[in-house]
């Protein structure tokens, strides 16, 4: 938004992930956004029925409910909400179902406060390309095994369990970090 605001707009901003929730919700109240954040679905709904916002950025996978459900119920609050979905695991499918369910963008992660910002801005259209960034397959499967190791506490003995793979292999793709994308 280039404009001025009179008034701060409020913003939705709801991630589980704490430390990206601050900085973006810092971020954007830098930019005029009046800011409330919350951390799943189950905190953001009676917030979002007290106080129904002008925009929201919604992050897709979160701990309980997901957050196409949350755009949903948004959707129906107020239909002139700006909503930004955005997901660290991005696909065409869930980019179609976002938009069906009241998203005005997709925004594959990582997305920085002025590709949001100006998210809220593009109404998504069918003429109008979804931008999925490809991954790369060996970032894939790293994000796999974090998320597996996650599960299981840090225990690389149970996480190789979870994954039917050797132990010392599990090791040795812990060791080298996810090749970066530009």
């Amino acid at each position: 938004m280039t404009e001025l605001r009179e008034e701060a707009a409020s913003l939705l901003l709801v991630d589980d992930d704490l430390t990206f929730c601050k900085v973006l919700g810092t971020a954007l109240e830098k930019r005029g956004f009046s800011v409330c954040m919350a951390h799943s679905v189950e905190q953001a709904i009676p917030l979002a029925e007290a106080n129904p916002p002008e925009y929201a950025v919604v992050d897709m996978k979160m701990g309980g409910a997901p957050g196409l459900s949350l755009v949903k119920v948004l959707h129906q609050l107020d239909p002139n909400t700006r909503i930004v979905m955005l997901t660290g695991y991005a696909s065409i499918a869930t980019a179609v179902e976002a938009i069906k369910l009241g998203a005005t963008q997709y925004l594959a992660k990582p997305a920085n406060t002025d590709e949001i910002i100006a998210a809220f801005d593009r109404a998504a259209c069918s003429d109008a390309p979804i931008k999925v960034q490809t991954t790369q397959l060996e970032n894939l499967e790293w994000e796999h095994i974090q998320r597996v190791l996650h599960e299981h506490d840090g225990n690389i003995s149970a996480t190789a369990r979870a994954l039917n793979m050797h132990r010392r292999t599990l090791q040795r793709k812990l060791a080298k970090p996810p090749i970066r994308s530009e």
